[in-house]
């Protein structure tokens, strides 16, 4: 039996890290939603064999212990099923190294794949303290709803649908690496944000207060390395985006509009300075036999 799982791609609508723990880990506060641009992933599971057989359309990309998705799958055998083999195809549509959470994406939905084929009924709290075990992301990406998100990834907090509006995304060619950023932070200097303030404007759908309360800490370190994250930012609000910023660790920036006209034309605009533009929507839950 095959289960073809759509892995969204994810934003932060806001992002702050208070402190960094002993361990090196850091601590997070983050507003996070899930957009329609995904991958799609497809497991089965088979006791013939053992092992993990990992396929993307990507070649570039590992199909080993290096790739989420295949850490994924092999946290759940040693957990639940030794005797199972599974295999994985991905197909992906999110770009890699965006800080759009596409690793972390797919290995939610290996999770929640393998939860429905071997019947474990795990609720989304649970294949969250597995995912972390993974990366900071996957708790998030198993639940793929907009969320406060603290603790090192794994505390997720649903908030409700978002008011109705419209996500323009834009890559630049540059890719970011998340590690390399996190080790630039210096606290004492870091601009901290009122994540509080984003959480309660989704939860009350207040538009307004949400376009002025969002914000990424990371991204004043990213666009100093990286400056045309800064001019896609401002692109974005000269051509008519209501807010615009900078996602995860980046390079990707986004912008939110509430009318679909204005979003259609930041879009068209954007096509010719970028070669990566999307226009998309927020998702809902898409994991739907999955018990809170």
């Amino acid at each position: 039996m095959d289960i073809i799982e759509k892995a969204p791609a994810k934003i932060n609508l806001s992002l702050d890290t208070p402190f960094r723990h002993l361990d090196g880990d850091l601590e997070w506060r983050m507003v996070m939603v899930a957009v329609d641009l995904a991958d799609y992933v497809q497991v089965s599971s088979d006791d013939r064999f053992t092992g993990i057989k990992l396929e993307t359309d990507m070649g570039f990309l590992p199909q080993d212990y290096h790739n989420l998705a295949y850490q994924a799958a092999k946290k759940m055998q040693q957990l639940f099923a030794g005797h199972q083999g599974v295999q994985i195809q991905i197909q992906k549509k999110i770009p890699v190294a965006a800080g759009m959470g596409g690793g972390s994406a797919d290995a939610a939905a290996v999770l929640r794949a393998l939860n429905k084929l071997w019947k474990l009924k795990l609720n989304r709290a649970q294949l969250a303290e597995i995912g972390l075990q993974i990366d900071s992301d996957v708790p998030f990406c198993v639940y793929s709803e907009p969320a406060l998100v603290t603790g090192k990834g794994e505390k997720v907090v649903p908030l409700g649908e978002l008011p109705v509006m419209w996500i323009i995304l834009a890559k630049p060619k540059a890719s970011v690496s998340t590690p390399t950023i996190l080790k630039k932070i210096s606290y004492a200097q870091l601009a901290h944000q009122d994540v509080g303030q984003v959480a309660e404007a989704v939860r009350r759908k207040d538009e307004e207060l949400l376009f002025h309360t969002m914000g990424n800490t990371l991204e004043e370190i990213t666009g100093t390395v990286f400056p045309e994250v800064k001019k896609l930012k401002n692109k974005m609000l000269e051509f008519g985006a209501d807010v615009a910023q900078m996602t995860g660790s980046g390079p990707t920036v986004f912008g939110l509009c509430s009318k679909y006209s204005r979003a259609q034309h930041v879009y068209n605009s954007l096509k010719g300075f970028c070669e990566e533009v999307y226009l998309v929507r927020p998702c809902k839950l898409l994991s739907e036999n999955v018990s809170s």
